[in-house]
């Protein structure tokens, strides 16, 4: 078995042999990073994540209101369905302009096209807590889970802070 060496071999060997075995070992050494970058180019979808999720200050009994953005890494559409909270009864609304009024409607569902982003952001879609059960301060947190057609549950960390709202409306979809 001439071409067929082991590492334990190394040590036993001459100079000679040493220097005709070491591009074979260079080439062989080069494979293993190549192999680990083709595999995680070739990974799996990352399915659905939520990034930036944040709510205003409220007290108890009051309502808040529930942002993040939500991005679909897959290439199959899902839809987000409901939400839930232990701290409120969670319902998805989305705020709209007609003519000079603002005009606040729950949504049953939004849709996730594939590789999409959506904002919930002030001045558009949100998650509306009604009847907080307790006050929320700044730097408490509290979880949201968010359901989906196809994708598993996510249950979120939401944090308690506050945000100046931009000038333009940033619900806008990307």
């Amino acid at each position: 078995m001439e071409g067929v060496f082991f590492v334990g071999d190394i040590v036993n060997r001459t100079d000679q042999e040493l220097e005709r075995l070491l591009p074979l070992m260079k080439k062989f050494f080069w494979l293993i990073p190549l192999g680990v970058l083709l595999l995680t180019a070739c990974g799996a979808e990352k399915g659905i994540e939520i990034h930036d999720a944040w709510m205003r200050p409220a007290r108890q009994g009051e309502n808040g209101a529930v942002y993040f953005v939500i991005h679909n890494h897959s290439s199959q559409a899902d839809e987000l369905t409901g939400v839930t909270s232990d701290i409120a009864v969670a319902e998805m609304h989305e705020s709209r302009m007609d003519g000079d009024i603002m005009q606040m409607n729950q949504v049953e569902s939004v849709p996730l096209e594939p590789y999409a982003e959506i904002k919930f952001a002030p001045g558009g879609r949100h998650v509306m807590l009604v009847g907080l059960k307790q006050d929320m301060k700044l730097g408490d947190e509290i979880d949201l889970t968010l359901h989906f057609k196809n994708y598993q549950d996510l249950t979120i960390r939401v944090a308690v802070s506050e945000r100046a709202l931009p000038e333009d409306h940033p619900s806008e979809d990307h």
